[in-house]
């Protein structure tokens, strides 16, 4: 397994998603600030990848630290967090990360724990967080698993397999399960404009993996699905509401409702922490709006006149009536997600609490 972002004694080493599929590359970030940037450009991108990189970042930004007191690194901590929390702001798993190692930084500090035990501790949680991310979308595949066919062809849209995590992935995590599990599954990848991550890296890993892989442009899901070639369809989410409303990359939605004017389950597989019960509706997630280059150039080349406008919102809000399941390592939901979300929720929320 490529590592997509590995905690080494020089800083954070990054796989460069952006320059898939063509070139396998790292970038070694050596303080925070050039985490956050690692995070921002996209060079990591992926929910759960966001989480544990910004929680490494903090941990980066606190071990580096020169500070020889409690109250002028706790400046430095503040600092550090708005700086990540700045950088992708729909993904919730950048904040529940930096709180995780906030967290723990504000109870060492507060019982006068000395600076070097303090920054021991959060590079052990940091690295502990990469860890438990592998751990749990093992669960989660094995879960989700269940609910594909024996045989089919399961369309995924973005990339939401182990480049968008520490290893081994949310809807792709599902699919490998399954394909474990002895099911004869294929894969239709949608390119995912304007950024490629389905054309660029779901195809990248899944043919890495050996898993039968067929890309198709983001406009010819619907007439997929008319002809019955589409058996499922599985996707991440980089925010999910309490409401079960889930935002993920753009075009997601229009996915969503082909799916359904089809009879097609649509399936969102993503760790428990991504949602956010904070949010109470998809409106209320903030949406980010990217560079206007992503759309007008294409591998560094203008494709677009000049003059026109450009939109470039990253990610679109599903409603929940839309999504057959929400699958977690902690276990499936179903509608009325209102309720089987708090249920599942128990005394989890308060490492959601924003950075």
């Amino acid at each position: 397994m490529i590592p997509t972002l590995e905690w080494l004694p020089e800083g954070v080493n990054f796989l460069d998603q952006t320059k898939l599929p063509l070139e396998e590359t790292y970038v070694l970030a050596t303080d925070y600030k050039q985490v956050a940037r690692v995070i921002k450009d996209m060079i990591v991108r992926g929910a759960m990848a966001i989480g544990v990189s910004a929680a490494m970042g903090v941990a980066l930004g606190i071990e580096r630290s020169s500070a020889t007191s409690l109250a002028e690194l706790s400046a430095e901590v503040d600092d550090i967090s708005k700086t990540l929390a700045e950088t992708r702001p729909t993904a919730v798993n950048l904040f529940w990360g930096i709180a995780q190692i906030r967290n723990l930084y504000t109870k060492l500090a507060l019982s006068h724990t000395p600076i070097p035990e303090i920054k021991k501790q959060v590079v052990a949680l940091a690295r502990r967080l990469y860890d438990e991310d592998i751990a749990n979308l093992r669960k989660l595949g094995a879960l989700g698993a269940e609910l594909l066919p024996q045989q089919g062809t399961v369309l995924t849209h973005c990339n939401a397999g182990a480049l968008a995590a520490c290893g081994y992935g949310s809807a792709l995590g599902v699919i490998r399960a399954a394909i474990g599990q002895g099911k004869q599954i294929d894969v239709f990848a949608d390119e995912t404009r304007p950024f490629n991550q389905g054309a660029r890296l779901t195809a990248w890993e899944l043919v890495k993996d050996n898993i039968p892989t067929t890309l198709i442009c983001d406009n010819m899901a619907g007439y997929f699905m008319s002809k019955g070639r589409i058996s499922a369809v599985i996707v991440g989410a980089d925010r999910i509401a309490a409401n079960g409303d889930t935002a993920n990359k753009i075009g997601t939605y229009s996915v969503a409702i082909l799916a359904k004017e089809h009879g097609i389950p649509f399936y969102v597989a993503a760790p428990f922490n991504t949602i956010d019960m904070a949010t109470p509706e998809g409106g209320a997630i903030p949406i980010e709006q990217r560079a206007a280059r992503e759309v007008t150039h294409v591998n560094g080349v203008q494709v677009t006149p000049e003059g026109v406008a450009i939109e470039n919102p990253a990610f679109d809000v599903t409603p929940a009536k839309y999504v057959t399941a929400i699958i977690t390592e902690r276990g499936v939901l179903r509608a009325p997600y209102a309720e089987s979300i708090p249920a599942m929720a128990t005394d989890a929320q308060p490492e959601l609490a924003s950075a």
